[in-house]
């Protein structure tokens, strides 16, 4: 059976259990086709050990997707996004938003967004008690995972309160695009999406070179400046504000959604975290391996080359399943149980390498202090019915996820 899920896999072409459940085909994969040939002529990885090789190679694996992304998505404004933004390009328009980027995110200003994050989750945790009083159904996305995101990426960039509506929205169609299969109608959702985006950041832009905001906390500033004496174009800038609230904000939305429910099915784990809430923080992590927000990378290969003794031409698309690699057993003892206290644990959820998430101190701030205060206000929560699974194969995680708070 293992050897049959395996010889049949391809990602263009998944099943309807994948979805819910892909870790019997990961593991079918990695023990009987650990660097899968896919129809389309691209290999999948899925062992520990080959994913992060290619991560470590941004020369011999690159992250430019213009010639894998022209056939997919033509001439589109989604062409121009995802072949113009950090994640799918290499150095040095990698290396010169990063830098700018990065800048903003330093320790110290990591660290003093704590305060105002404890206050936003207060606010949400409130809001959500009130609401399950009044007789409504709390539903863990949209009342609290993905409402925290946008305001922290919306502060970031200093987006006004009352342009943040339709943030979340443009991103899922966005992000959408980037699934193996996308239908005419999905990719015409997408482009719709970056257009109004566009639109809409033309006029943020503009305002904000009338009246710039302090550089050390406003990346849209800190993206208008300059470094190391060259300044991004206008294209780029625009681009990148996007892709900066993108990423801030599904892959985050999904670690909030994936610590709860997990939790939830893990009982044992979920009353240990609330006896022991300084174990958050390895809690966090062991969601980012177990169930990875962002399941699949790609790269090309820039020369021909070798990946565990499989020889690849120059130009061959490589699919790096970090979901797999978090799952492997010889490099995590028990990999398909959800272990709180784990260590080490040295997962690829971040990816790693040059191309390693920017956010990533970010991403866990919000993932801790969301979970911990979470379950210090409803330590008796519990799922309502069984949670609706977003039927994406990159990003994994809940669309919806109604439950009972259990709030006296």
């Amino acid at each position: 059976m293992s050897k049959s899920l395996a010889d049949n896999f391809d990602l263009r072409a998944l099943p309807a259990d994948f979805y819910a459940d892909p870790f019997p085909y990961y593991d079918a994969l990695r023990t009987n086709a650990p660097i899968k040939l896919m129809p389309d002529g691209g290999y999948l990885l899925t062992r520990f050990k080959d994913c992060e090789a290619v991560y470590k190679d941004p020369v011999t694996f690159s992250s430019d997707k213009k010639q894998e992304f022209k056939p997919k998505f033509g001439d589109t404004l989604v062409y121009e996004h995802h072949t113009t933004s950090l994640v799918f390009n290499d150095p040095p328009l990698h290396s010169r938003v990063r830098k700018l980027i990065l800048g903003a995110l330093v320790p110290r200003a990591i660290s003093e967004m704590e305060p105002g994050l404890v206050r936003l989750v207060e606010k949400l945790l409130d809001e959500m008690a009130a609401k399950e009083r009044g007789g409504g159904t709390v539903d863990l996305i949209t009342d609290f995972a993905s409402a925290i995101p946008v305001e922290i990426i919306g502060n970031l960039l200093n987006v006004p309160q009352a342009d943040r509506g339709p943030l979340r929205g443009w991103s899922l169609k966005i992000l959408g695009a980037l699934e193996p299969v996308i239908s005419p109608e999905q990719l015409q959702a997408a482009d719709t999406a970056v257009r109004e985006f566009l639109d809409y950041l033309e006029r943020l832009v503009a305002d904000r070179k009338k009246n710039p905001g302090d550089p050390q906390a406003d990346v849209l500033t800190r993206l208008l400046g300059d470094i190391d004496g060259e300044r991004l174009t206008h294209k780029e800038l625009l681009q990148n504000c996007i892709f900066i609230l993108n990423a801030g904000h599904e892959t985050t939305t999904n670690l909030i959604g994936n610590s709860l429910v997990t939790l939830a099915r893990w009982p044992r784990e979920k009353e240990e975290l609330i006896a022991h809430p300084d174990l958050t923080k390895s809690a966090i992590e062991e969601v980012l391996r177990f169930e990875s927000s962002n399941q699949l990378g790609n790269r090309i290969t820039t020369t021909d080359t070798e990946i565990g003794g499989i020889r690849m031409l120059k130009d061959t698309r490589i699919t790096i399943c970090i979901g797999a690699a978090n799952r492997d057993p010889d490099v995590f003892s028990d990999p398909h149980i959800f272990n709180i206290k784990r260590t080490p644990n040295r997962h690829l959820a971040f990816g790693s390498g040059v191309h390693q998430c920017v956010g990533l101190s970010l991403a866990r701030l919000e993932g801790r202090v969301a979970v911990e205060l979470f379950l210090k206000r409803f330590p008796n929560y519990a799922l309502k019915g069984e949670p609706e699974q977003a039927h994406r194969a990159r990003f994994r995680g809940f669309s919806s996820i109604p439950a009972e708070l259990g709030a006296s």
